[in-house]
């Protein structure tokens, strides 16, 4: 055990640098699709600037690490129990749609200060990601059924491959929230509430989806 914790933060060793490069585009691609955690990221951003924004999308990428990390550890499985998924569902349809209720409610308020908005900015992030279950999908599907076929050695590998891939996600995020950040010097207040209205609808949208699924997985 000691032996493969100290592999396991080695410096990476297989691969050349095409693969190293390969695996932050698949990690690019992988954030770049429009879902909960980027919606909530460009009403962040648009709003308040780079700094929610980021802390936002930091969240999701913790998120992310969990669960590549839960299913390095040998939790896959218990992951994919019908009863865990279909409580992760229900979490997220929870999550999303109290967040797009607060964003159409609060769409008429006055805009709180970057500081005051920032504080809450990470954990949002982090919950909008660890309930989606379109992340578990990712892990499992991917990096579980990799790790499932490999020895000892190779799944140090594999794991050091998949933080590439991390860094991949953080550099979408990191300039998303540099281009919402400079976005925001031509959108007006109004504009910006029309845009946490659209934010809200496409999350409470996302919500329903996923309790959607919640109760097909019941009825199933």
């Amino acid at each position: 055990m000691l032996q493969t914790c100290r592999n396991l933060f080695m410096p990476i060793t297989t691969g050349s640098m095409l693969t190293i490069f390969s695996n932050i585009i698949l990690g690019i691609s992988l954030a770049a699709p429009v879902g909960p955690v980027n919606i909530e990221v460009i009403k962040k951003g648009l709003q308040y600037g780079f700094f929610p924004a980021f802390l936002t999308s930091l969240g999701a990428v913790s998120a992310d690490t969990t669960y590549l990390l839960l299913v390095y550890l040998g939790l896959a499985h218990f992951i994919a129990i019908p009863l865990v998924k279909g409580v992760i569902w229900c979490l997220g349809a929870v999550v999303l749609l109290y967040l797009g209720y607060c964003s159409v409610k609060t769409s008429s308020e006055p805009l709180v200060t970057r500081d005051e908005k920032s504080r809450n900015s990470f954990i949002t992030g982090y919950m909008i990601t660890i309930s989606n279950p379109m992340t578990i999908v990712w892990w499992l599907g991917v990096f579980g059924s990799l790790l499932a076929s490999m020895g000892d050695g190779s799944r140090i590998n594999a794991f050091q491959n998949s933080l590439t891939i991390v860094i991949g996600v953080v550099l979408w995020f990191f300039a998303l929230s540099l281009l919402l950040h400079w976005g925001r010097r031509v959108v007006n207040e109004t504009t910006t509430r029309y845009i946490s209205v659209a934010a809200g609808i496409i999350l409470i949208g996302f919500g329903l989806y996923f309790g959607y699924n919640v109760i097909s997985l019941i009825m199933g």
